[in-house]
């Protein structure tokens, strides 16, 4: 079985992984595509690398726009001369479904793109559009089937990879704090994004908040998980932060090292404040208590924000259906509103744990693994179709 696999960032690695190793656990594949290091730890060689695809935003897309065109292109080629069983694009759609459009045009390759676009939130034309070139969508929110099985796309709820991903022990969480020399100081983790033009956005306004935090809190430890990409970044960000922040660096050491640092990390932490993204369900899963903070670039922003259809971009509270986790978004990503929401959830860090159980719930935890269900949903697919 010939699987041709491509995810354009950190969070599709980590969906590419576990999809892989469901497949792997059901038949035979033999992978090709584009991906990061998780992927290639199951056994991909990359075609280029993934981090190339990390952007996010118009404006930010459209001084790498030719760039962009010519992978597409190549990426797209190199499907067709591999001839897979399957195509499986992952999420970042202004480059994967290019991808499959070309792909579909010159040939009768079938297309599963594995996240659905979030239609529900803003852009609800999408969906017809996808239905053109992708054959299924598999989603990884609940309510999600609906609305692609209504553009004319098969879809299977799979559940999310993020319910099935280990977490510290206790054990493990007080190595942390101890070989850290942390003890039992109240831990904040700072999560200013995996792409450059976040972290260079949203580190200075955090270090800011957080200078106003450490006013009447400085005993607060800070500790900044990041992505090998935006790492020397992120370390110069952080230079100029109050409280000598630890940043964790994930490269030199072996992934599976720093993956584990990482869970204690999240674990240990009595609060996050974090950007907008999948990172929420990374910290709901460690029962973390968080603050999400985002602005994109003034010409995203502003496009966005009146294409949105939703009152909140938090995973969190659209799964569980409330509003638990305050969110600083666009103006109101300041230094004083994000100083003042993380003051309100540590004053009462237990607000949000009844909104974490129940997302945790309603991503399939406690089911199969969502990679496995995704494989499976795959391979039933494609056996109905021959």
């Amino acid at each position: 079985m010939k699987v041709f696999i491509i995810a354009g960032e950190s969070s599709g690695d980590k969906l590419g992984a576990a999809l892989m190793g469901g497949l792997k656990q059901l038949a035979n594949p033999v992978f090709s595509g584009v991906g990061g290091p998780l992927m290639q730890a199951e056994g991909l060689d990359s075609l280029f690398a993934m981090d190339e695809l990390s952007i996010m935003g118009i404006a930010e897309v459209l001084p790498k726009y030719r760039h962009l065109k010519r992978r597409i292109a190549q990426t797209a080629q190199a499907v067709l001369q591999a001839r897979p069983d399957v195509l499986i694009t992952i999420d970042s759609p202004d480059f994967c479904l290019r991808v499959a459009k070309l792909v579909k045009a010159q040939s009768s390759i079938r297309t599963v793109h594995y996240v659905a676009p979030s239609v529900w939130a803003w852009r609800p034309g999408r969906a017809a559009k996808m239905a053109r070139f992708i054959d299924h969508v598999l989603a990884l929110l609940p309510f999600e089937p609906a609305y692609m099985q209504a553009a004319g796309m098969g879809c299977d709820f799979v559940g999310h990879p993020v319910v099935a991903e280990p977490q510290a022990s206790a054990a493990e969480v007080q190595s942390f704090r101890d070989r850290h020399g942390i003890g039992d100081a109240p831990l904040l983790l700072a999560l200013p994004g995996s792409r450059r033009g976040e972290v260079a956005r949203l580190a200075p306004r955090f270090g800011a908040a957080l200078a106003q935090v450490m006013r009447t809190r400085p005993d607060l430890r800070i500790v900044v998980p990041t992505t090998g990409n935006v790492t020397a970044m992120v370390q110069q960000l952080c230079a100029t932060w109050p409280g000598a922040p630890l940043v964790l660096d994930p490269r030199n050491i072996p992934a599976p090292v720093y993956q584990a640092e990482k869970r204690a990390a999240f674990r240990a932490a009595d609060v996050a404040l974090a950007a907008s993204g999948t990172v929420s369900l990374e910290l709901a899963a460690a029962d973390t208590p968080m603050v999400i903070a985002y602005d994109m670039n003034p010409l995203s922003r502003f496009l966005i924000g009146h294409m949105l259809k939703i009152d909140t971009v938090t995973l969190v509270n659209l799964v569980s259906e409330t509003r638990a986790v305050p969110e600083c978004l666009g103006r109101n990503c300041t230094p004083a509103t994000i100083a003042d929401a993380l003051e309100k959830v540590m004053q009462a860090p237990g607000a949000q744990h009844e909104a974490m159980r129940l997302t945790m719930e309603r991503l399939g935890k406690g089911g199969q693994e969502p990679g496995l269900r995704a494989a499976h949903a795959i391979l039933e697919k494609l056996r109905s179709s021959h």
